[in-house]
Parts: structure tokens; C-alpha cells; sequence
């Protein structure tokens, strides 16, 4: 809900619990006043009536109270918006007019500056309690405009002391770890200059100052973009607060708008919860499930992976042995990896060359497509679109096509280069044949990979080349687009080299995310742990692979606990079920049953985080209408101690709910106070817990 003061220089916009207010000076300063639990336009504009800090020589009255700060004038802090013409650097804007638009339950606020011809649109959309915010830049003056840093927003905090900083860290095989840290004096950066979002960082961060699980204030800010990106979290002089965040990573240039262009920014949003780290978590978790994530009350299904059964050693006659072993244990989705087209039979060539390989399958994708639905299961593939090999058909005939730095030497990963998506040439070739490829066969449903982070980003001709790290990301969204809007049947799933691409942007088109390469099921609890934190389980593609784990530790783990691990997710297999005895293959068959029935619970509910997973015992519980899940996972017993009872949560106290799985019946107050017992004992032992409400 939008409020607007009678004076029209005071803006309020409200969620069902928090408030969002900026004023506008009678010098056309544009100030932050509120951020946090909801409050009446009359209190916004007492803020509004208090006066700046006085002038001090070394000191500037705006920094740390400005909305939006730009380069330029009384300013000292980071700005968001820094910008270069031919005759000078900065801005010095004056206020134009507002407006708004939409409907009175989600109105979008548009403030209205310009610098000369340079015309600056400030964006406010306040969906549920989450803030949307972005900025467009017009140029509509008769020169180039140079664009050095323009940040989607800066949000501010209140004034509190002893604030906490908590985001995700990792790298490959390790994303998605949640640290926390008092915020001291200075900048903390976190970003990506790698082209995509990056493995290392999660573009989120949350700032507290005693908050608990479940209880206290926690704000979070996350960015929707899938390319490099930058976040800092500035504590200033005086202990105020900023969070500024968008594009790029550095100031060396990000793009120059020639007259007539234009520029718009991703979304950064931001949200205020007083429940603590988790009311904050099902706070996201509800606004992705209902604005950003596409079909999201659709469950995901279960899925087979051939990836880790057969890497690039693959056949149509091998394929379908896996299909009838996968279809016979209750999977739903049947995925063909790495190594179906081209010259395809290891990472040295191949890529680019998207055409089924005619020795390997000599009718095409279709028959086995066909044979894989006849045993009632949908029919995905693996592709790397935005990647090429030299040895390819493709970089044959299109050298040029590719991103390098002309006169330099060329690098490579993974055997394979990065094609140069901003070109037009290559954006058509990629839609004939992605679309060629989708039409050719039953397809369901595809795995998008991006193997290597940009190195050699150069476009040699293209006299501004800064421009290909934006106009990949954004032709890389039209792509997605494109294919969706025509082939509307599929679903796509993003991945790079695991969790290298996981983002608000890269979420509104895509059907879930891989999270990671990294199928041991005891370090998934962690990295699912702090992806839990910003995102849904609905997304969160976990996998069943084989035990000893072959790929990183030889960690051997029972089929429960490897199970028990991926069911937190959207649940997937990728052992090699050719090698699985048949006992292994019925007590598999039992969990997807069990999976199936939970589905709607894991994929839909509020997720409760019960213990998190520092040792000995964690559990996670979801919660939806009258109907519980409890995971639970015991790493290790020490010392013959008692497994702890789990205190569970988001239950009526005055309600009984009977557990699925013994009979009993508890009141809700017992076990919001008291607890349930699991039944864990040992290493690596886990359980499924199912009550209802009755």
C-alpha cells in the first residue's frame, strides 16, 4: 500500500507488517526515514520534520541519510550512481516529478530526477513484505553519457549498535555456508567479477543485532542478477549503516548509453522481519514462491540424473537400462547429462555442436525420448549453451565468436572458451538451434550449465567491450525467455558447475537450481543449510548418488541417510542404478514413495530450522495447514548420550497431532515446549517424521 503526505515530498509504502518511507527536502534532497515494523504516514512525517545534523567542516549532513546517493557535491560516502560525460564526472540532479502505478495492494512509487539529459527514474514496489527496488537511466540528451557505477539501491539502516553481518560463502563443491560476523568500521565487499553469479558469494546479506532463530529484527537485502555483481556493507563514521548493491564489480566502466539509450538496473530487494532469522527466511521463501519462481505451486518431480552412472561413456541402449530401473523405483524425470551430441565423448570437444551424436543415438533424441514416456516418466537433457570447445564444428567455422582479448594469449577451462553472447550472430544461432533441438523430440525439460567464469573479455571491434558484461547476461535472460514463450511445456533447470548461478534473476526463469556438485549427504546438510537461508526448498535440487562418495570424500553413508538428506529439496537420483542390488532398489523405492507423500509439505510449507548442522544431531521442519514433516539427521552419537528431543515449532498449542509413524498423539503445547523424540542413534542415522493435525 502506497501513502503519499498532502505536500506530496513524503512517500510511505506498506506490507502486512513492515513500512518503507522517504522524504523529499525542500532542496530536493531525497532522505531515507524508515525502514522496519509498519508504521502511519503521521509518523512518517514527524521523521520528515527533523532536522539534518548541523554542517561540520569534515563531515557532510547527507551521507548515511541520503536514499539514493550519487558522485558528486556534499558526499563522501560509496556513491550508487557515478557517472562521466565528455565534460565532467558526477551529478548534481534536481527532482522532477512522482507517479504511481498498479494496483492499490501493490502500487509501484517512481520518483523522477534529471541531471541534464540524463533522466534518473527511481523504482519502489513493495511485494508482501519484501521491497523491490531498481533504477532506469534515460539518456535523452544529444551526448554519450558514460556509466561507471549505477547500483539498483542503497538501503539504510536505523540507528542500533553491535550490528552482526551474516551471508553465504564457498566455492565449488562448497557453496551456499552461512557465516556471521560483527560489522565493524569500514566496507565488507562481497561479489562476483567472474561473469556470472558465482560460487563464492550469494548475492543476500542479513544484518542483526541479537537476533535469534526465531526471534528479533533481521534485515536482508538480495540481488536478482546473474553476472558479476557487488554488495558493500559500509559502517560510516558515525555508526550509521548502508547496504548498496548492483552490477559489476568494479568503477572502470560498465556501459556507455549513447543518445536515445537507456539503462535499467535488476532488482535489489530488501526485508524487515522481527522473527528472527527464520521469520526472515519464510519471509523470502513466501515472496519467491509467489512472485518470482514460475509455477511455483506446481511440485517439482522426481528425478534421475545419468551423470554420475555413465559421465560421457554413453548409449541409447545404456540409457534406457537406466530408464527401466529408474521408472521402477517411482522417478518421474528422466535426465539425459553430459555427452548426447556432437563429437561429445569427454570435455575436450564438442560443445557448440548441438545435434544428437548419430552414432550414439542413430535416430535422434526422439526414440529414447519416446521409449523414456512410454514408461510414464517425462524425458529431460543437459546442455551448455554458452560454451564452446575449439574442437567443435562450431569454432571451426566461428572463431570470432568467442569472448578474447586480440593479441593475447587465449585461456582456457574445462577445455572450452565462452562464446561472446552479446553478439546478434550469436544469440541466432543458439535460438535455431535450442529451438530446433526442443522441437525435434518430446523433450520436458532441460539442465542449463555454465562451466568457466569469464577470463579473456574482450570483443575486439566493439570500441566499449564493457558492454559484453552486461548484454550477456541480458541476452542470456531473452534466450530463456524466448525458448519458454515458445516451447512453454518445458522446464528449466539452472546450474554452473553446480551453484554458480543461483540468483533472484536467474529464479524468474528457471523451474528450480543445482546447488551444488557436491552430492555427499552429510556436506549438503550445511550447504543446504545456509541455501535455506534466502531460498525455498521448491528450488533446491538435491541428489541420491552412490556410496563409498566416489567424486570428493569416499564417505560411505547408508541409503537412508543419503535420502533422508536429498528429501529436504526437490528430491533427485544420480547413482548408477545399473550397479544397485535389488534390495537397495526396493528400500529406494520406499523413500520416493515416502517422498512423494511429503512433496507438497517440503516443497510448499514453512520451513521451521530446528538444529542446525554442527554436529551430533539437526533436524528441519515443514509446515503446511494441518500437515508436519520433520527431517532429522544424526551425524554422530558421542559418549552413549541421548539423542536431544526436537523442540518443534509452527504448531497450535491447543491442537493434537498424530505422528504418522509411531500412532501417538501429542498435544501441540508438548511438543512446542517439550519436544519429540526421533529415534536416532549412531553415526550418520536419519529419520522421516510425518504428524497431522487432527
Amino acid at each position: 500500500m502506497l501513502e503519499i503526505s498532502e505536500t506530496g515530498r513524503t512517500w510511505l509504502l506498506s506490507g502486512p507488517a513492515s513500512s518503507y518511507a522517504v522524504h523529499l527536502t525542500g532542496d530536493d534532497v531525497l532522505l531515507h526515514l524508515h525502514w522496519g515494523s509498519r508504521i502511519e504516514l503521521a509518523d512518517a512525517e514527524e521523521l520528515a520534520a527533523r532536522p539534518l545534523p548541523a554542517e561540520r567542516g569534515f563531515e557532510s549532513p547527507l551521507d548515511g541519510r541520503e536514499e539514493y546517493p550519487v558522485e558528486g557535491g556534499p558526499r563522501f560516502v560509496r556513491p550508487a550512481l557515478s557517472v562521466r560525460t565528455d565534460e565532467r564526472r558526477g551529478t548534481e540532479w534536481g527532482f522532477e516529478s512522482y507517479e504511481s502505478t498498479g494496483d492499490t495492494e501493490s502500487d509501484e512509487l517512481r520518483l523522477r530526477f534529471r541531471d541534464g539529459g540524463l533522466a534518473i527514474t527511481l523504482h519502489y514496489r513493495m511485494r508482501g513484505d519484501v521491497m523491490e527496488r531498481w533504477v532506469t537511466l534515460d539518456n535523452q540528451g544529444p551526448q554519450a553519457v558514460e556509466l561507471l557505477r549505477a547500483d539498483s539501491a542503497t538501503w539504510t539502516l536505523p540507528d542500533r549498535e553491535d550490528w552482526r553481518l551474516s551471508h553465504l560463502h564457498g566455492r565449488w563443491a562448497a557453496e551456499s555456508r552461512l557465516t556471521s560476523a560483527p560489522l565493524t568500521y569500514g566496507e565488507k565487499v562481497i561479489g562476483s567479477r567472474r561473469g556470472h553469479t558465482g560460487h563464492q558469494y550469494l548475492p543476500w546479506v542479513a544484518l542483526d543485532t541479537d537476533a535469534t532463530e526465531e526471534r528479533g529484527e533481521v534485515y536482508g537485502c538480495a540481488l536478482g542478477w546473474s553476472g558479476s555483481w557487488r554488495i558493500a556493507v559500509a559502517q560510516l563514521s558515525d555508526a550509521r549503516v548502508q547496504i548498496t548493491g548492483g552490477v559489476g564489480h568494479d568503477e572502470s566502466g560498465l556501459l556507455r548509453l549513447a543518445a536515445g539509450e537507456s539503462f535499467t538496473t535488476p532488482v535489489f530487494a530488501g526485508l524487515w522481519s522481527d522473527g528472527g532469522f527464520g521469520g526472515a527466511s519464510r519471509a523470502w521463501h513466501a515472496y519467491q514462491r509467489a512472485y518470482v519462481i514460475p509455477d511455483a505451486d506446481r511440485d517439482r518431480p522426481v528425478l534421475f540424473n545419468s551423470w554420475e552412472a555413465t559421465e560421457f561413456d554413453i548409449s541409447e541402449e545404456q540409457q534406457g537400462i537406466l530408464a527401466r530401473r529408474a521408472a521402477a523405483i517411482g522417478v518421474e524425470l528422466f535426465v539425459v547429462d553430459d555427452g548426447w551430441f556432437g563429437t561429445r565423448t569427454s570435455d575436450r570437444a564438442g560443445l557448440g555442436d548441438w545435434t544428437p551424436n548419430r552414432d550414439r543415438f542413430p535416430g535422434g533424441l526422439k526414440p529414447l525420448a519416446d521409449y523414456v514416456h512410454g514408461l510414464g516418466m517425462q524425458f529431460g537433457i543437459w546442455v551448455e549453451p554458452e560454451m564452446v570447445n575449439p574442437d567443435s564444428e562450431l569454432y571451426r567455422a566461428h572463431p570470432d565468436w568467442v569472448q578474447y582479448q586480440a593479441g593475447r594469449k587465449r585461456t582456457e577451462f574445462r577445455n572450452q572458451l565462452v562464446l561472446n553472447l552479446a553478439r546478434e550472430d550469436v544469440q541466432e544461432y543458439l535460438w535455431r538451434h535450442l529451438d530446433a533441438l526442443l522441437t525435434s523430440a518430446p523433450i520436458d525439460y532441460v539442465k542449463w550449465d555454465f562451466n568457466r567464469s569469464f577470463t579473456d573479455a574482450g570483443w575486439p571491434g566493439e570500441p566499449y567491450p564493457q558492454r559484453l558484461w552486461t548484454d550477456h547476461v541480458h541476452a542470456y535472460y531473452a534466450l530463456l525467455d524466448r525458448l519458454r514463450a515458445v516451447h512453454p511445456g518445458v522446464a528449466f533447470e539452472s546450474c554452473s558447475g553446480g551453484g554458480g548461478r543461483i540468483d533472484l534473476g536467474v529464479m524468474v526463469r528457471t523451474d528450480q537450481v543445482w546447488t551444488s556438485d557436491n552430492t555427499d549427504p552429510l556436506d549438503r546438510l550445511a550447504i543446504q543449510h545456509g541455501f535455506g537461508q534466502i531460498h525455498p526448498a521448491r528450488v533446491m535440487a538435491a541428489w541420491v548418488t552412490d556410496s563409498p562418495n566416489a567424486m570428493l570424500n569416499g564417505r560411505v553413508s547408508s541409503l537412508r541417510f543419503r535420502f533422508v538428506s536429498a528429501m529436504a529439496g526437490v528430491l533427485g537420483v544420480g547413482g548408477d542404478l545399473a550397479q544397485w542390488s535389488e534390495e537397495e532398489l526396493a528400500e529406494a523405492r520406499e523413500w520416493v514413495d515416502l517422498y512423494k507423500e511429503i512433496r507438497p509439505v517440503v516443497q510448499r510449507g514453512d520451513l521451521h530450522r530446528l538444529r542446525p548442522p554442527r554436529g551430533g544431531l539437526s533436524a528441519v521442519q515443514y509446515v503446511l495447514g494441518d500437515e508436519t514433516v520433520v527431517l532429522a539427521w544424526l551425524q554422530a552419537q558421542s559418549y552413549g548420550e541421548p539423542v536431544p528431543a526436537l523442540r518443534l515449532r509452527g504448531l497450535d498449542p491447543t491442537a493434537s497431532y498424530e505422528c504418522l509413524e509411531t500412532g501417538e498423539v501429542h498435544r501441540g503445547a508438548v511438543l512446542l515446549h517439550h519436544g519429540l523424540r526421533v529415534g536416532l542413534r549412531g553415526d550418520l542415522d536419519a529419520a522421516v517424521l510425518r504428524l497431522r493435525r487432527i
